[in-house]
């Protein structure tokens, strides 16, 4: 049966997609069974494993307004190794329509159960914000990923972010987990950095991912051209973090479902 992990942070600019992508494409690599879901209106994730999220018959926003199935919305992505749920901005209106919709933040996870032991692992990029499309991905998840920049206003977004999981939690999702904390974007030569990465580990302990992915300019690069960093430059170190990482989850989920 497929873990399904959300990546999630409500402040932008911290590596999220770019982690939902990378993590995805190193655990393909892992021999793992594989989807991608965007569920951001901006659709980056989509187009960072190869989606021209301009040309999208069927979307996310379909699945989620219950107008397709997930099967008939899912698309094959041979490059890079896994399988993508894609999105754009009709997501917006599927915002929207869900207001008022039966069932409205459960929408994902019923479309899920359907292809769940398809897969071995799941993973659903959130838009940067709290709203009923990352609540659908919260509710869905087995366990929440939350990448985090070593900084200091990170660490305030973190503890509001930590605030939802816990409503999440109590009221729509029991079985909720943190798989853990990943720090991204990190400059070891920079002072704060390195403060902020030890509050972190002595706050959050073993929630902490040992893989810290580092600053590194192929990482940054290849989203335009369509592709996880592992398949732009194999050998950067931004490559060889996020395979660390991918490890490091499956090493988790073997010990948690042991």
């Amino acid at each position: 049966m497929g873990h399904i992990i959300t990546v999630a942070n409500q402040k932008g600019g911290v590596g999220k997609t770019t982690t939902a992508v990378n993590l995805a494409a190193s655990l393909a690599t892992l021999k793992k069974r594989v989807l991608m879901v965007d569920l951001d209106p901006q659709g980056n994730a989509s187009m960072g494993c190869g989606v021209d999220k301009h040309q999208l018959e069927r979307s996310s926003c379909d699945v989620l307004l219950g107008d397709v199935q997930l099967h008939e919305a899912v698309m094959k992505t041979p490059e890079a190794g896994f399988d993508v749920l894609p999105a754009n901005a009709d997501l917006t209106a599927a915002e929207v329509g869900l207001m008022s919709a039966t069932l409205r933040e459960k929408r994902l996870s019923l479309a899920l159960a359907t292809t769940k032991d398809e897969y071995d692992f799941i993973i659903i990029d959130c838009p940067p914000s709290l709203n009923m499309l990352t609540l659908n991905a919260l509710v869905a998840a087995d366990a929440v990923l939350i990448p985090i920049q070593t900084e200091y206003y990170a660490l305030e977004g973190l503890s509001a972010l930590m605030g939802t999981v816990k409503q999440v939690q109590t009221h729509l999702n029991s079985g909720l987990e943190i798989e853990g904390i990943l720090r991204t974007m990190h400059d070891p030569r920079n002072n704060l950095a390195v403060d902020v990465s030890s509050q972190l580990i002595t706050h959050f302990k073993d929630k902490v991912f040992n893989t810290i992915i580092p600053r590194n300019v192929r990482v940054a690069e290849a989203p335009s051209h369509g592709k996880p960093v592992l398949l732009y430059d194999r050998t950067s170190r931004g490559a060889t973090a996020y395979l660390a990482l991918a490890s490091e989850v499956v090493r988790r989920n073997r010990k948690r479902a042991s």
